[in-house]
């Protein structure tokens, strides 16, 4: 092989691409970024069909003319569909080389998104191939997957299964415990066991999640991790101060911190999100889609601040004495503009004036328009989360039934 300053050539079904090595080890496809690692020939052919030693080339036997279109990606940043090319092809091609669908332009991820849940297709992307390991690495990747994944393994499932139903239990005693019949001494003894073990079964799937983990900075600072520490803290701040300032003493009477406290329980129905496709896709893509959130709370603001104001003049500014008094100011006017502008409309306040109506009017219609706007980008999001996260279940899945059979 003829690393270094030399050229490399790429015979893409026939057709030749130049570059020198450096240019090809900084290239965006993790295929040639693969190529230029490997150490030997034998390494060599398994990512590329056949290798010219002479003139150091390198032949893959896929569609020249889709890999001329990743290549202008490469050069210019955008990358779309070959033009009468199947949408499926032309993904499959990328992902040999080493793409995702996030590098496609937003019109042809859409193409894409429709073409994928028409056909009911899924891609398995190659994976890294991983080295040598030790038995004890092994062992603690599998026990992280079993974990961190609920359908990696049988064994995950059924730890997934009674760690959804640890969860609804304790959802139920927390509702339970706030109804008059239920605090009885007897009552409250029975479920401060089963909290108790409740409690314990999370704390220890914490720990030994903490335990396996690869990175513990990474483990800590993840957002549904920081959500079990939320729910699991409260438990034993209150059982410290129980134990600390007794079962009838005057803040224990107060009650109002602890009462605060158990409460947050309520975040363990977020750890359903480990276990379930809908919640993790409205996570990840309220997490990608930060930025038009914000475009719609910024929408959101500009209008009631308009409005409000408006409505306050038109509705009490000009008449301070018989003017409507629900706006007599313009924070309370704002509460008026956004039942108003997301169409809930309580009609505990509503203007009385006609030019307040037509104000109320124009904030309807404006609501809906200016919370449309947004929408399309939000929507387009989802559901390329739902395809990814669709995609890596189905890959769990693919695995687990091998392991079955096997």
């Amino acid at each position: 092989m003829k690393f270094g300053n030399s050229l490399c050539t790429l015979n893409v079904g026939g057709r030749r691409f130049s570059f020198s090595a450096e240019l090809m080890k900084r290239l965006p496809l993790s295929r040639l970024s693969r190529l230029h690692r490997c150490v030997s020939e034998s390494e060599l052919l398994e990512l590329c069909d056949d290798y010219d030693r002479d003139r150091n080339e390198f032949f893959f036997d896929r569609h020249s003319e889709a890999f001329s279109f990743i290549m202008l990606y490469v050069q210019h940043g955008k990358l779309r569909f070959v033009p009468h090319m199947c949408e499926l092809s032309f993904y499959n091609e990328m992902l040999y080389w080493g793409l995702e669908s996030a590098d496609l332009q937003p019109c042809c991820q859409r193409r894409l998104d429709d073409r994928m849940s028409d056909c009911f297709v899924h891609f398995f992307p190659e994976e890294e191939p991983r080295g040598h390991e030790e038995p004890q690495s092994r062992w603690l990747e599998r026990m992280r997957r079993t974990f961190e994944e609920p359908t990696s393994s049988l064994a995950a499932q059924i730890l997934a299964s009674v760690s959804v139903l640890f969860v609804v239990i304790s959802m139920v005693m927390l509702c339970a415990s706030t109804l008059p019949d239920w605090k009885t001494a007897e009552t409250l003894d029975q479920h401060r066991i089963i909290e108790a073990v409740c409690i314990g079964w999370f704390t220890t799937e914490c720990i030994i999640r903490f335990l396996v983990s690869r990175d513990k900075c990474e483990f800590v600072c993840r957002p549904l991790n920081i959500i079990d520490l939320l729910a699991i803290t409260p438990y034993y701040v209150s059982v410290t101060v129980t134990i600390l300032t007794g079962e009838n003493s005057q803040l224990q009477r107060a009650g109002v911190t602890l009462r605060v406290l158990r409460i947050m329980r309520i975040f363990w129905v977020i750890k359903l999100a480990r276990h379930f496709l809908g919640l993790q896709t409205l996570g990840l893509t309220l997490r990608r889609c930060y930025r038009e959130m914000m475009m719609l709370l910024i929408f959101i603001c500009v209008a009631m601040a308009i409005f409000s104001a408006l409505a306050q003049l038109l509705e009490h500014g000009l008449d301070l004495e018989a003017g409507n008094q629900d706006y007599a100011s313009i924070p309370a006017a704002c509460w008026w503009v956004i039942i108003s502008m997301t169409t809930v409309g309580y009609g505990d306040m509503y203007p009385v004036t006609v030019a307040g109506r037509v104000l109320g009017g124009l904030c309807v219609v404006s609501g809906i328009v200016l919370l449309a706007l947004p929408i399309t980008f939000i929507y387009h999001s989802f559901v390329q989360c739902y395809h990814e996260l669709k995609v890596r279940s189905a890959r769990c899945t693919h695995s687990l039934s091998a392991e079955f059979i096997n």
